[in-house]
């Protein structure tokens, strides 16, 4: 866990530099893949370590930040995120967050790193990833989905990027959500209760 926390922590430097400082903006093309690579291996590490069994049981899921800022009101909100993230939390769920370049700027009219994201959400920065500018974040959240097995939160379909990933198409690969006035909901929670009543009128 260390090793990629180190690389995580000089692949973020490595973006700050490519992103503020002029002349470097050659360092994106290995830093921004740096920094996903070491984010995936991050995850993939929570899964194991001295209580690998409790660990183990945790199965990852990755958040499309972007997309869920925009669940209450249809305006950005990081705490309709951190609900999120607190809710699948406290299922037993490992949560790792992907946000786009610009979600600072939505939020609080600058720009805000993995580290300051993650402070906002309460969660490590090791879990959270604002993608490099001039890159879209759904590759990023697919990429991450299909090496760590993970399912979606987010209410994008992902049509252009269907034939890359076709695991998209899986139902509840997907896990779509919002507001009841309010109150929170998956598609998870839904499909169980569903599934719930099936078993019960079988």
């Amino acid at each position: 866990m260390k090793t990629s926390l180190v690389l995580l922590a000089f692949s973020v430097a490595g973006l700050l530099a490519a992103l503020l400082l002029p002349g470097w903006s050659d360092l994106i093309l290995l830093a921004g893949p740096s920094a996903l690579a070491s984010l995936l291996l991050t995850l993939r590490e929570m899964g194991r370590g001295p209580r690998r069994k409790a660990r183990a049981e945790r199965k990852p899921i990755v958040v499309d930040g972007s997309n869920v800022l925009y669940w209450k009101d249809e305006t950005p909100r990081i705490d309709a995120v951190r609900e999120v993230v607190d809710y699948l939390s406290r299922l037993g769920l490992s949560v790792g967050v992907v946000f786009d370049a610009n979600a600072g700027y939505l939020i609080s009219d600058r720009y805000r790193h993995d580290r300051e994201m993650g402070k906002m959400l309460g969660m490590s920065q090791a879990r959270v990833l604002v993608v490099p500018k001039g890159t879209p974040a759904d590759p990023y959240i697919l990429a991450a989905a299909r090496d760590l097995g993970a399912r979606i939160v987010t209410n994008d379909r992902y049509r252009d990027w269907v034939e890359d990933h076709p695991e998209i198409r899986t139902p509840g690969h997907l896990i779509k959500g919002g507001y009841r006035g309010q109150a929170l909901w998956l598609d998870l929670e839904e499909r169980a209760a569903r599934e719930a009543q099936l078993s019960a009128s079988a």
